[in-house]
């Protein structure tokens, strides 16, 4: 998502993409965070406004308009209402990328960058938190207790999965349920070695020079595979753009509803909740197909949880602004209550460990709930 560089005698980039903005406020009622504070500096409109005028040299920067361009959690959904067709995402991606230059980011966001670019060192540490978190106390149990180790093969293939950094070890489970269901249709799938992280986390905090170096590593990773399934809607995105020329993406749910009349499932006798994260509507877009997959297991009740904007988890949003990250994930949590699920499913693994902190009831990958209804 970052900006193709220009000729310094070309216009600022930044200036071009803001100036796309026709002012319209059609935005306004999809923005989560403009309805959270019912302010305009909280609306896309504002921060694009806000872009513009730091671009131009307008405006000075200043710890509101930082605050500002901080609580945005880059959903994008402000992109699908758009009739201008504004690269909101961009032009988010490249106002934090000159934040940065002047405003070091703080250590915690530091730390989980560093963490994040060093998947196999992260996933040894979550090993270690599994061990400990029984015995922490609830301040130092920031996350939810990750699941035990699943064995995955490694070997190159043409359907190859993405493995990502925290979902390694915490969407261990919804890739060994993908590989069973995959299974189902016999198709083998495998974990190339090499791969990184997706650089999401890192091209959401301006750090775009080190989301360009995973993506050349994960784009030499899944040089041999003609598929590459992603099983987090939040790193669909950024994996697609990252892969080789013939190589392409597929959420790992599209995937399988390509082949759903093979796919056969026993009776589940349970009511479930359903989550359809932002990155899931507006970028994977493989709700529909989650949908129809759902469908297609007897006795199933699914209660789809209303649209009540992002739930907040937003990368690092749930850690450095908790309160408003759980101020936006209570109306979810009010209507998870209100359904009586048992079971809440979400592809977003963020959504998912931000969802699970509070919601009280199972929350797993729609993945794992397909393959226990396996045969």
């Amino acid at each position: 998502m970052a900006p193709t560089p220009v000729p310094s005698d070309a216009p600022d980039p930044l200036v071009a993409l803001a100036d796309r903005c026709v002012q319209c406020g059609l935005c306004l009622p999809h923005c989560p965070t403009y309805r959270l504070d019912r302010s305009e500096a909280e609306s896309p409109r504002g921060r694009i406004a806000l872009a513009r005028g730091l671009a131009s040299g307008l405006l000075a920067p200043s710890p509101a308009g930082d605050a500002h361009l901080d609580h945005c959690l880059g959903c994008r959904r402000c992109e699908a209402a758009c009739p201008a067709g504004v690269r909101y995402g961009e032009l988010l991606v490249e106002t934090r990328r000159r934040q940065r230059l002047r405003r070091r980011p703080g250590l915690r966001q530091r730390l989980a960058e560093w963490l994040s670019a060093r998947p196999a060192l992260l996933d040894r540490g979550l090993g270690l938190y599994r061990i400990l978190a029984p015995l922490l106390p609830a301040r130092l149990r920031p996350l939810p207790r990750p699941p035990a180790p699943q064995r995955l093969p490694a070997a190159p293939t043409a359907v190859a999965v993405f493995a990502g950094c925290v979902a390694r070890r915490y969407e261990a489970p919804a890739q060994a349920a993908l590989a069973r269901l995959c299974a189902a249709l016999d198709i083998t799938i495998a974990w190339p070695e090499g791969q990184t992280c997706c650089g999401a986390l890192h091209a959401h905090a301006g750090d775009t020079d080190t989301a360009q170096r995973l993506a050349a590593a994960n784009r030499a990773a899944f040089a041999g595979a003609r598929t590459v399934l992603t099983c987090a809607s939040g790193c669909h995105a950024a994996i697609a753009e990252s892969l080789p020329a013939g190589t392409q993406a597929r959420d790992a749910l599209d995937f399988l509803h390509a082949h759903i009349a093979r796919l056969h499932f026993q009776p589940l006798p349970v009511r479930v909740a359903l989550h359809l994260p932002c990155t899931q509507r507006g970028v994977a877009g493989s709700e529909r197909a989650l949908r129809a997959l759902l469908a297609r297991i007897p006795a199933l009740e699914v209660v789809e949880l209303p649209d009540t904007g992002c739930c907040g988890a937003a990368g690092m949003h749930m850690f450095e602004q908790p309160a408003r990250a759980a101020r936006l994930r209570q109306p979810l949590l009010d209507a998870l209550a209100a359904s009586g699920a048992t079971t809440l499913v979400s592809a977003n693994i963020g959504c998912r460990l931000h969802l699970a902190d509070a919601a009280g009831v199972r929350t797993i990958h729609p993945l794992e709930l397909l393959a226990q209804a396996l045969p």
